[in-house]
């Protein structure tokens, strides 16, 4: 129900002012100053749930007037003894003169937009890209180096039987076809080798190979050095090119940070998690944190254990990280404690059901 009288006031805050309305009427305004860098700041005040001073005063002026109700929809204003309203806007057109106008308003969204941009900008954006174009040079390397394979195999069976790998086919290819053997000849058989046209593309995509595994190399090399000097307390634990993938598979430092152990231990198992939600399959235990040796090289009954163990101490470094600080050694430390009581238990534990002596005293159950 709407709660409206003769008696009641409304106040009502805009991006240039603070109004008070009373029966279809502006009865009080107090406009704010027109340059931008205070509205702006009005506006952080606003978005962080603060009473603004305009609305202070103009509150404190309709008390002192005698205005026994005072409403408004802003919840903000709860502190300064302001009534909620409810029901449809009051019909009035509230002013926006003393220099205000349409393109004023526009420009201070798009500033507003540009800082907001600017404080949530996360350092490991970079981490995050080198780790997907290590990821989309991985695909390129294998699709390009099987078909370079693949067409080294069928012009020189002899000499691919004895080289494994693309980079050997990727050399062998780019050579210069003078420096290739080709048939020709009753004595020889036929020329097994392309026309030069052909020869010189092929040539060209054993070259690509090549320069794509050497960049590859590159960003390895950067990920390694990048990711200790920006995650410090994250890489301790994983090690760089782990740190990155993590943090690409989160959604960057911020992101992480915010994740219980729980969510971390099953990052990059999503497939997986939704197949067991659907009845599908068992709950994943552990993610891309199997690739930390300490979980992949775990007996398999123990990986889950160690994987939710290395998430919460994950968790703890990247809010570390997250706010500047320095690496925390004794967080490895507790790591390595807890690993080794779960190794300890694996190794107490039957291994199966009836390998233990039986208790005096219990009978042998019937049955098969």
């Amino acid at each position: 129900m709407e709660r409206s009288s003769s008696m009641s006031v409304e106040v009502m805050t805009r991006w240039f002012g603070v109004y008070a309305v009373e029966n279809g009427r502006i009865i009080v305004s107090r406009p704010f100053p027109s340059d931008q860098g205070a509205l702006l700041e009005r506006w952080a005040l606003r978005r962080e749930g603060r009473v603004l001073p305009e609305e202070d005063a103009l509150v404190r002026e309709l008390h002192a007037q005698g205005k026994k109700e005072v409403l408004s929809r802003d919840r903000r204003l709860a502190t300064l003894g302001v009534s909620s309203a409810f029901g449809h806007l009051p019909e009035i057109a509230l002013p926006s003169s003393g220099g205000f106008s349409r393109e004023m308003g526009r420009g201070l969204l798009l500033e507003q937009a540009r800082l907001d941009l600017a404080l949530s900008w996360d350092p490991s954006v970079h981490l995050e890209e080198a780790v997907r174009a290590l990821g989309d040079l991985d695909e390129t390397l294998n699709l390009v180096g099987e078909r370079i394979m693949s067409w080294w195999g069928r012009e020189r069976p002899e000499e691919a039987a004895g080289e494994t790998g693309p980079r050997a086919a990727a050399e062998a290819l780019r050579a210069p076809a003078s420096d290739r053997h080709s048939g020709g000849g009753a004595e020889t058989g036929p020329d097994l080798a392309p026309g030069p046209a052909l020869h010189a593309a092929r040539a060209g995509l054993a070259e690509l190979w090549l320069k794509a595994e050497e960049v590859r190399k590159a960003l390895e090399r950067s990920v390694e050095t990048e990711a200790p000097a920006r995650f410090p307390n994250i890489s301790a634990l994983l090690g760089p090119l782990l740190t990155a993938k993590l943090l690409s598979q989160a959604g960057g430092l911020g992101r992480l940070a915010r994740m219980p152990a729980s969510t971390i231990q099953v990052l990059g198992a999503e497939r997986a998690f939704f197949e067991h939600l659907r009845g599908r399959g068992p709950p994943p235990r552990h993610g891309l944190l199997f690739l930390h040796p300490s979980v992949h090289t775990a007996p398999r009954a123990q990986r889950g254990k160690i994987a939710r163990a290395l998430a919460g101490k994950v968790a703890i470094a990247a809010r570390r990280d997250l706010g500047g600080a320095a690496p925390l050694p004794g967080l490895s430390e507790a790591f390595e404690r807890r690993l080794s009581e779960i190794r300890k238990m694996g190794k107490s534990r039957p291994k199966g059901p009836g390998r233990g002596p039986r208790p005096e005293g219990r009978p042998k159950p019937d049955g098969p």
